[in-house]
């Protein structure tokens, strides 16, 4: 028996082939863990060669049948659900209110709004509702909802995405309260600044630093700046992962409702 005693369990991981969630899902792989990769990609990711068995499942969270679909076919192929990692989600850098260019580019509009709600939140209610009736059944399972530091602090040109972490913390809250009948336990986890993933990509860094009003070489050299971070690095995405299985096992079995940051010591100042 491995320290975490993870191998074998069914996972679900949304937002599964890059960034945060591809770590986490080959760091349950290589505990032993069965994991259902869902994703919009269209091209299923490589994985490193691990213990546990991998399914990739094209799954769009903000459509139910899709949800409802992978779920499905994940009890199919390995079992009833034992964890979910409700990671999938967007960030488009936005201002309420841009006096240099009004209603211009990098200005908050319904469109963008609409977006970011559809995918952090319908999405995080889609894939835990269809996890949850599968963990209720058999009166076990652990759901973890991918916050983020924004979500706790808030965030300059990011006010949606940060809105919609903070909705989800919230969410934790409530359903662990609804949940933990019949031993289901709900927790979050936050990250703060990591590592290259698919959100950093030089336009979300160009549309993120116009916000600022500052130049994305300027917001390139604050994400290792002690004044901002203590640890003065970047979180690696192994580090996220590390504490999702930790969560995911019976280690972490009184954690209940709270929502971890992981994020160096970066908190308002």
């Amino acid at each position: 028996m491995s320290w975490l005693n993870i191998e074998g369990k069914t996972v679900v991981v949304t937002g599964g082939a890059s960034g945060i969630g591809r770590a986490v899902s080959q760091g349950f792989m290589d505990q032993g863990a069965n994991v259902v990769v869902c994703d919009l990609n269209p091209k299923e990711p490589e994985f490193e060669a691990a213990p546990g068995k991998m399914l990739y499942c094209v799954t769009n969270v903000t459509d139910k049948e899709s949800v409802d679909a992978a779920f499905a076919k994940a009890k199919e192929t390995f079992g009833p659900v034992d964890v979910l990692v409700n990671n999938a989600g967007i960030n488009i850098p936005r201002l309420l209110v841009d006096p240099k260019d009004p209603e211009g580019e990098f200005e908050l509009d319904e469109a963008v709004w609409n977006k970011v709600q559809s995918i952090n939140l319908n999405g995080v209610f889609l894939c835990a509702q269809a996890a949850a009736r599968q963990m209720v059944a058999k009166n076990d399972g652990v759901i973890i909802n991918m916050s983020s530091e924004s979500g706790l602090e808030g965030s300059e040109g990011q006010s949606v995405y940060a809105a919609t972490k903070a909705a989800v913390n919230s969410l934790t809250r409530s359903w662990c309260k609804e949940l933990g009948k019949y031993n289901v336990r709900v927790v979050g986890v936050a990250p703060g600044i990591m590592e290259a993933t698919g959100l950093r990509t030089l336009a979300y860094e160009s549309a993120l630093s116009y916000t600022r009003g500052i130049t994305v070489d300027e917001l390139r050299a604050g994400y290792a700046k002690k004044s901002v971070t203590p640890l003065g690095r970047s979180g690696k995405l192994s580090e996220v992962a590390n504490l999702c299985m930790f969560l995911a096992s019976d280690r972490g079995g009184y954690i209940d409702g709270v929502t971890y940051n992981v994020a160096g010591g970066k908190t308002r100042g």
